[in-house]
């Protein structure tokens, strides 16, 4: 039996934690965190990538920063919302 971590399950969990969250400052303090990662996670792809590829990549990786900019106002009801959303689609994925 595998005991690795599925980075799905960890997503999941994440969104989860988000939802459940019942005071609405840290919910939008939860909301900001995975902004955050996710901005982390961009720049280090986009600096692993070479020429070629950085150009073929760039509007993806500008419109994941759209999207991730879109997030930042976000209220609580918001983010619980997107959360849902998100955990909805994980799951219809497994």
């Amino acid at each position: 039996m595998s005991s690795s971590v599925k980075t799905d399950d960890v997503i999941f969990n994440f969104f989860k934690q988000i939802c459940d969250e019942k005071d609405d400052q840290k919910c939008v303090e939860l909301g900001k965190n995975w902004i955050e990662a996710m901005e982390t996670n961009l720049s280090t792809m986009e600096a692993n990538l070479n020429g070629a590829d950085k150009l073929k990549h760039k509007d993806d990786i500008q419109s994941n920063r759209d999207h991730l900019n879109s997030l930042k106002n976000k209220t609580s009801s918001e983010w619980r919302d997107y959360a849902t959303q998100c955990m909805v689609e994980i799951l219809s994925q497994k």
